[in-house]
């Protein structure tokens, strides 16, 4: 279902395809650990901290609304003390036989206490607001940065990954990591200050009942970790079978014609269907482990209550501890569990996150491609003379797709290279324009090795016109001005006029401010191929590939095209991978490839002559011979 190769199968090169979203096939998804969990948690805390000033006003609020949340239940039993005759503060007194309460006293407290909770409630919006602006921040610094290392990706790396995985992780993972920013980190500050605060008061009240209200912690901690152990995996697998399934309907989408074409689509919804079905088991486990963390914490939290009670009522009783301070514990032992409980039911989320954290540090801790090239080249020079010395390449190894590979190219000479596939044609264009490096052997331009050369500078020298076509959505001036961002717009027409697209183009509603669809959809793969064309004319270049460069038009257009080359080809030098030999007969030299080296060489007449590999070539496309 998927067109392009892979390197390695059957001594065949991946091809020059650049389409956004073009993938392949991962390898089968493997439940596992996270290989760095801290690591990781302590990377995703760095990108956080980034947002300094939004953190500490957040930090702020947060102990302003966990400050207040304190105070309330002490103030709440004051009130209470109001009620009961035996409480020191004598509120509640015996005058002529008949209790009396000071309800002016009593007043001002249920007040102040309604003053402090509409400031917990100003506080906890404010900080849900500072929380979400931190979180859309942090992500967006994080998206920034695993888009700009994707792009400086070497091409071995996206040619070996599924593209829909690489998506995944710019958007699922991402927005995994967003939605516990928002949520948890608050909750993970709040929980720590109400901790260290509710335990100080507690103490300060009665060390023995803080001693039963803490008894619990250890049965929630052993529960936790009884839990993550074994829910983590599945997270983990749960995130790399949403890669993989994103990865299977990106693929699907970008290749339904041909699956319509081969009525493959019975077969596609199976595949599809196998890795949903993965991707089901595996979120329903995490689901139900991450899920029985709350009911498991809020049992343990229950007994603890009833504890509390019944040790503070056997010391209320005995006249040790007031009965409001029973009644102060059951509060604080809420306040002291609850953070517990937080983090307990939110760890669903947190570790999603951090599974989603590590698959993205994974792609920016791989290496960019590597520059090492200084010396730039002035376009305005006679460049084109091209020397391939003893180059040996593979990209799988032991399996060589190039070996002791030797051509020497003038400047302004136009090559055809012609070859079975798998025999190393397009390799050679993906050496030149160091997409990527050689085993070992130079390449040399104007006899400096590319490898001195800087990419850019080199690859402005080379335009590139692939057999398949690359066309962003934007206008068609935009995609022709592609290869010359500063054009003018005379010279965008004029560009187009030489690649014979300037009478479709006209034709548009909007001519050269016609919007493309996505990969350009909206018009045929014989005005794709023009526009792709154009866009090369107008970069101008002095080296130019052709990979196949006319096979999606009909042989009418492919006469008018081959016309324009004529012209565009001038005084450069032209490499031309050629599989309709047609197409070649006026190349200055051909070569033939066979097992990754030259069998032979020549033009078009003499090759004949010699009644070869090109002979049987040529003879099997035009007359039907096969030999």
């Amino acid at each position: 279902m998927n067109n392009a190769q892979r390197p390695g199968q059957n001594g065949q090169r991946p091809q020059l395809d650049i389409r956004p979203g073009g993938g392949r096939r991962g390898p089968a998804m493997v439940a596992e650990k996270p290989k760095h969990f801290r690591k990781t948690v302590k990377r995703l805390l760095s990108y956080i901290g980034k947002k300094r000033n939004i953190l500490i006003v957040m930090i702020v609020c947060v102990m302003l609304s966990v400050g207040v949340t304190l105070v309330a239940p002490i103030m709440q039993t004051e009130a209470l003390n109001y009620l009961t005759i035996e409480s020191a503060g004598g509120y509640m007194q015996i005058i002529d036989g008949i209790p009396r309460i000071d309800f002016a006293s009593m007043i001002k407290i249920l007040i102040a206490l309604g003053v402090l909770f509409v400031l917990s409630s100003v506080f906890t919006y404010t900080q849900a607001r500072l929380s979400a602006k931190l979180s859309q921040s942090t992500v967006r610094t994080m998206r920034s940065d695993l888009f700009h290392r994707i792009v400086k990706l070497p091409l071995k790396y996206i040619d070996n990954h599924p593209h829909g995985d690489i998506m995944s992780r710019m958007t699922n993972d991402i927005e995994h990591i967003s939605n516990t920013i928002s949520q948890s980190v608050t909750s993970l500050i709040s929980s720590l200050i109400t901790i260290i605060g509710a335990l100080v008061i507690m103490l300060y009240y009665s060390p023995l009942m803080t001693l039963v209200s803490i008894v619990t912690i250890p049965v929630t901690l052993l529960v936790t970790s009884f839990v993550t152990k074994r829910v983590r995996r599945y997270f983990v697998a749960q995130q790399k079978l949403l890669g993989k399934l994103n990865a299977e309907v990106e693929e699907s989408v970008m290749g339904y014609r041909t699956i319509m074409a081969f009525s493959r689509e019975d077969i596609t919804k199976a595949e599809f269907s196998k890795i949903s079905r993965a991707l089901r088991k595996t979120g329903i486990k995490a689901e139900i482990f991450g899920g029985v963390m709350g009911p498991l914490m809020n049992l343990v939290n229950n007994a603890g209550y009833l504890l509390i009670v019944i040790i503070g009522v056997i010391l209320a009783v005995n006249q040790t501890i007031p009965v409001t301070t029973v009644y102060l514990f059951i509060q604080f032992s809420k306040q002291f569990t609850r953070p517990i409980n937080e983090v307990a039911n939110q760890f669903t989320a947190i570790l999603n996150a951090v599974s989603g954290a590590e698959r993205v540090f994974e792609i920016m801790d791989e290496s960019s491609e590597i520059d090492e090239g200084e010396k730039i080249l002035d376009p305005k020079d006679p460049i084109g003379h091209l020397s391939f010395r003893h180059v040996n390449f593979a990209y799988v190894p032991e399996e060589p797709v190039l070996k002791d590979f030797c051509l020497e190219v003038d400047q302004g000479q136009k090559i055809a290279i012609v070859g079975k596939t798998g025999s190393g044609k397009t390799t050679i264009i993906n050496l030149l324009t160091r997409f990527y490096e050689i085993d070992s052997g130079e390449i040399l331009l104007d006899g400096v090795d590319i490898r001195d050369i800087s990419k850019d500078s080199l690859r402005h020298n080379i335009a590139i016109v692939l057999q398949d076509t690359v066309l962003f959505t934007d206008t068609i001036g935009a995609n022709i001005r592609y290869g010359k961002l500063e054009a003018r717009n005379d010279e965008v027409q004029r560009a187009a006029e030489t690649a014979n697209a300037h009478r479709f183009v006209s034709r548009m509603p909007k001519g050269y401010d016609t919007m493309l669809s996505e990969s350009g959809g909206n018009i045929s793969n014989g005005q794709r191929q023009l526009l792709s064309i154009a866009r090369a004319v107008l970069a101008d270049p002095n080296i130019l590939i052709l990979d196949e460069a006319t096979s999606s038009v009909d042989t009418r257009t492919e006469m008018r095209i081959q016309n324009a080359m004529i012209n565009l080809m001038k005084g450069r030098t032209t490499l031309i991978i050629a599989h309709r030999l047609s197409t070649i007969h006026d190349a200055d030299k051909i070569i033939v490839l066979d097992g990754g080296n030259i069998c032979e060489a020549g033009n078009h007449e003499e090759l004949l002559a010699k009644k070869g590999v090109y002979y049987n070539l040529y003879m099997s496309q035009f007359a039907g011979i096969a030999t």
